[in-house]
């Protein structure tokens, strides 16, 4: 059969769903994955067939109201939530019609459509076809739900719906002790990671000293202007804080940030390093709060300090520091010294090993993205 996934606008919704739709292929379907033009590249490393549906940056849906209007953009809380779906909606809307051209090609017999990924709804229930909502990382993505219905009422009302088409099965990757309460009933998939591969060196997958290994991460986020500048002032502070630890510091940046963060900090491994790998070596990871670098984290049974950027990590993280697998500073918490003394306690206190241990046997316990191929060819 056709299947059609559809990413999001970060190669973390990419990463997300490649370890579904690799099994699908090898299962002999034949998958697509959509998302903006931005993205193709990374779908395209991951062995997959991309398809554009925009050549749009997801800032201009995030910040513009469907008639040009600027929007002005919350602090924390529900409405930042809301106005993350609102969003997610206005690229659904737009990228709806290419979806449809497609369709006139290429019919798929089912769409897989990421936690945000709003139009593969749309779009499945335009071409009759069963769709499946698969979750990105441990966050709830429900509570933004009614900021889409807002802005596709138009898009909802042609198809006689007053919510957003509910899904015919949703896929939860989120180990069962950490997920939400209320949240739906889900078909469980062992998360796998899936991001990008470069070539290795001997250091990234063996760790020979006594030292102890921390990686200090923003993910996949490069922004610009402000944004970018204040992140990197404070990676720079932060490492410069850990360093008195005594322990290896290693920094993942992408790509575009390596030369400069490198000569920020002499003598310290920075580039775009594969994390699956390399988090089975460590002993701490300290980052955004990122949900497929908490995914990654959890896999390889690591401890991690989470300081969350964006108001709906805040939750997820909490339950993970409330599993005892890990520490969350709050945005009003976040100094370098904060992450300092708390990375210490990680790394002094073997409980946090442990309790991270018992989320990767948790994970690893999920039926595997193979096994959920067979739910998906019983919905068509």
């Amino acid at each position: 059969m056709r299947i059609l996934f559809v990413a999001g606008s970060t190669a973390a919704t990419v990463f997300a769903l490649t370890p579904l739709a690799t099994a699908a292929r090898n299962a002999g379907h034949e998958v697509f994955m959509a998302a903006p033009e931005v993205m193709l590249p990374y779908i395209a490393g991951s062995g997959l067939p991309p398809v554009e549906i925009t050549k749009l940056h997801t800032g201009l849906y995030m910040f513009t109201e469907r008639d040009g209007t600027p929007v002005a953009v919350p602090k924390g809380g529900v409405e930042e939530r809301l106005f993350s779906g609102r969003g997610f909606a206005r690229m659904a809307a737009d990228t709806l019609r290419p979806l449809l051209e497609l369709a006139k090609d290429w019919r798929p017999d089912l769409c897989v459509g990421g936690s945000l990924s709003y139009v593969a709804g749309l779009f499945a229930r335009h071409i009759g076809v069963p769709y499946v909502r698969h979750a990105w990382d441990p966050s709830e993505p429900f509570d933004m739900d009614a900021g889409a219905v807002e802005v596709l009422a138009p898009e909802l009302a042609e198809l006689g719906l007053t919510g957003l088409p509910a899904p015919d099965l949703f896929i939860d990757i989120c180990p069962p002790s950490l997920r939400a309460p209320g949240m739906p009933p889900a078909q469980m998939m062992r998360w796998i990671p899936g991001n990008q591969q470069r070539p290795l060196e001997r250091w990234m997958y063996t760790k020979d000293s006594g030292q102890q290994r921390v990686i200090v991460t923003a993910g996949s986020r490069s922004a610009a202007g402000a944004v970018r500048d204040r992140d990197i002032a404070f990676m720079h502070e932060l490492v410069v804080s850990l360093q008195s630890l005594g322990a290896e510091i290693i920094v993942a940046v992408p790509g575009e940030l390596v030369e400069e963060m490198s000569a920020m900090l002499p003598g310290v491994r920075v580039g775009w390093i594969p994390m699956d790998l390399l988090a089975s070596t460590c002993d701490l990871m300290v980052h955004h709060g990122g949900g497929v670098t908490c995914m990654t984290a959890m896999n390889a049974g690591v401890p991690q300090l989470v300081f969350p950027q964006l108001s709906h990590s805040i939750a997820p993280a909490l339950r993970m520091s409330d599993f005892g697998a890990s520490i969350t500073l709050l945005p009003d918490q976040l100094t370098s010294e904060a992450c300092t003394a708390a990375s210490k306690e990680l790394l002094d206190n073997p409980s946090y090993r442990d309790r991270a241990g018992l989320l990767a046997k948790e994970i690893a316990a999920q039926p595997l993205p193979a096994e959920v191929v067979g739910v998906l060819e019983k919905l068509v």
